[in-house]
């Protein structure tokens, strides 16, 4: 969650940082403003984009007239499509000079970095290397003095503003760990006439998992800047962006949504928003999603697509027939269920006997019955899928090894971590039916009690005591995530699955380094876990859809990948292994570490790569393929060829750096590598059977 600059200086304020006094005032308080300090004023917008200098959103004024004037226009403006509700105003500073200084998490380092420049400006990303320094900061070592000193001694400062500086920067060091942040810039940092080093302007961003586990933090929020539509989402937990087309859709799952995104405007039905429902669908939420999408005028058909895991189709369908009692289908609904209790939900939709509703079971037809109902297939924006010729085949020469099936199997003993919950109540049952071997459950304060007839303990260690605990599945909110993985992971158990979603990035990076010491092979976090079809299943995947066989799927999406299971499994290619290494920007596990373990698994004859827009995990994956000397096809889906960059989809891996080239250099450089692009997920099976 982005902060404007007049939040962002209050929570730097709040660290000991000085800024300049300043205040936050509306189109109904221009008249009576009445600050205590003395012209002149600087007047600034307030707007969570940037450019506002060059589109005339910060101005000086020299009285009451001129503030007047300037708030009302500033107040009246558009900044790059953004409405400004706000002004900032506050004396304008003395100023000798002017710096740069930022924090902020860095996906590929998997660390904090620290940033300083001798001149600070809208320009500072390209003022060279000479005006620019960076430090990685070590997660768990903090900021040292030493560093501490590099950075002044490159920015040039007077030795007398040592003391000074030295406690500005452990000041924004300390909120930025303490409030998790994912950024903290002061651009520019001044030296005043009066030799105070002042944060002249300021851009925070929350961690929006931070966010919903301490609620506090939202006295920084300001839904003045959210369209209407995008404060009810926000309100409700959903994800949501508005887009330019016309079929409003409701999916769980980034990944999925991104690839449902992707289908629709591929096929001349072009997306009306992106809306991610997420893992808690109940019929307040259900309910919200229709509300949006049928109070846009936009959207002119409505798009339901499901697919079970953690979530429940049965669920949904409840809470979107409560839903639909309270509001009529005001537009024509295309409802689509697939996975965990979908028939149950596809009794339920067809009970409704709504002449407005159509249900269907698969992709292909939803497509089709929306391209029928649509008033102008194929009209309006048009969308070009991103292909390539088929892969060099890649002769790489495999390094010696045994061969080994893949290290778990039905005689793995398991650890549920959090079994008293309702989520790990559930799917440790739904593990069991399926015949993984659970031998234990570790809820603090629950020692002595059962679930489903396995014995639950008050700690990881009591839990490895009585039982030879090969792997841990973790159910446990995301406030205590992290330190339940920590728990597991002192105890030396061999594989840790994290489900939960909603973790801290900070929380997560931290635990990395230790993580990688220990030997431990974490899975995840918001990760559906790890299916051996035939063996075991170590999370949330529908056991349904698989079927045993020669494919390997390793993915970033837990949605994604039961739709492509299902169709490979609909098409006669089985599985023999499938894992999640998990949505968010700081995993245990990735590609990379995976296939090894592939290369020698007999049962393994090619590997289904399923990746998603942000970061660079696909690419890293397919430059050390090489290295590897792994001699099977690989083939490679990214979901998020239509998204629009700089927008987080979903969950907070899902977003497209504007200045990362694009899903196309990620792409690029997956096919020079030798991986077979798939260009859309219908395309999977026929592609996935002709290197079989």
């Amino acid at each position: 969650m982005k902060l404007n600059e007049h939040m962002s200086k209050e929570l730097l304020k709040g660290a000991g940082i000085l800024v300049p006094r300043g205040e936050m005032i509306g189109p109904g308080d221009i008249r009576d403003f009445a600050p205590e300090f003395e012209f002149p004023w600087v007047v600034k917008a307030m707007v969570l984009t940037g450019g506002r200098g060059k589109a005339g959103g910060v101005r000086v004024v020299q009285n009451r007239e001129e503030f007047e004037t300037a708030a009302r226009q500033i107040l009246g403006m558009q900044i790059k499509g953004e409405s400004v509700p706000f002004v900032r105003v506050e004396p304008a500073s003395h100023i000798q000079r002017e710096m740069y200084l930022s924090m902020t998490l860095d996906r590929q380092q998997k660390s904090l970095v620290l940033t300083a420049g001798r001149t600070g400006g809208v320009d500072i990303e390209s003022s060279g290397r000479d005006n620019i320094l960076s430090l990685t900061l070590d997660p768990g070592l903090g900021l040292h003095d030493f560093q501490i000193r590099r950075v002044f001694f490159h920015l040039d400062l007077d030795k007398s503003m040592f003391r000074s500086f030295s406690g500005l920067l452990k000041n924004l060091y300390t909120a930025f760990t303490r409030n998790r942040l994912l950024l903290a810039e002061i651009n520019p940092l001044v030296l005043t006439g009066g030799q105070e080093l002042t944060a002249l302007d300021g851009k925070v961003e929350l961690d929006d998992n931070y966010v919903q586990i301490n609620r506090g933090l939202l006295g920084y929020h300001v839904p003045e800047h959210l369209g209407e539509q995008e404060r009810l989402a926000g309100e409700a937990g959903l994800s949501y962006h508005r887009l330019d087309g016309r079929v409003g859709m409701v999916v769980n799952g980034a990944g999925l949504a991104m690839a449902t995104m992707d289908l629709l405007n591929f096929s001349g039905v072009p997306a009306a928003n992106f809306l991610d429902l997420g893992g808690g669908a109940d019929q307040e939420r259900i309910s919200r999603a229709l509300d949006i999408l049928f109070n846009d005028p936009g959207v002119e058909l409505v798009f339901i697509n499901i697919f079970g895991g953690i979530l429940s189709c049965e669920k949904v369908a409840l809470a979107l027939a409560a839903a639909l009692e309270e509001a009529s289908v005001a537009r024509p609904m295309v409802v689509r269920f697939s996975g965990f209790k979908a028939r149950e939900a596809g009794r339920i939709i067809q009970g409704l006997n709504a002449d407005n509703i159509y249900y269907v079971q698969d992709l292909a037809r939803a497509l089709e019955a929306l391209k029928e109902l649509s008033s102008s297939p194929g009209g309006g924006q048009k969308f070009q899928r991103i292909e390539f010729p088929p892969a060099q085949e890649k002769k790489r020469t495999p390094k010696k090894n045994e061969p080994a099936p893949f290290p778990l199997n039905k005689n793995t003993p398991v650890l549920v971590q959090g079994i008293t919950g309702r989520e790990g109540m559930l799917h440790a049952r739904e593990m069991q039916n399926f015949g993984t071997r659970i031998v234990a459950g570790v809820t603090p304060f629950k020692g002595g009690s059962h679930v489903e007839g396995v014995p639950v303990f008050d700690s990881v260690h009591k839990a490895c005591m009585e039982h030879d605990i090969q792997a841990s599945v973790i159910f446990v909110p995301g406030a205590a995530a992290a330190d339940a993985v920590m728990e597991a992971v002192d105890m030396h158990i061999p594989w840790v699955v994290c489900i939960t979603e909603g973790i801290p990035q900070q929380d997560m990076m931290r635990l990395l380094p230790a993580i990688r010491r220990s030997g431990t092979r974490l899975v995840g976090p918001n990760t559906p876990g790890i299916m051996v079809p035939g063996q075991t299943k170590l999370g949330i995947m529908p056991a349904s859809i698989f079927s045993r066989g020669p494919v390997a799927i390793l993915s970033r999406s837990g949605t994604l990948t039961y739709e492509c299971v299902q169709s490979l499994t609909s098409a006669g290619m089985g599985q023999c292994m499938c894992l999640g290494v998990g949505g968010d920007p700081y995993v245990g596990l990735d590609f990379r570490d995976i296939f090894p373990l592939l290369q020698r698994d007999p049962a393994c004859r090619a590997v289904l790569v399923l990746g998603e827009i942000g970061g660079t995990a696909e690419e890293d994956l397919a430059r050390e393929l090489d290295e590897m000397g792994f001699d099977k096809p690989v083939l490679g889906f990214v979901a998020g060829q239509t998204a629009p960059p700089g927008k987080r989809l979903g969950h907070a891996g899902a977003i497209l750096d504007e200045h990362s080239g694009g899903i196309r250099a990620k792409l690029q450089v997956m096919h020079e590598c030798g991986i077979t692009i798939c260009p859309d997920l219908a395309s999977i099976p026929a592609m996935v059977e002709k290197v079989l």
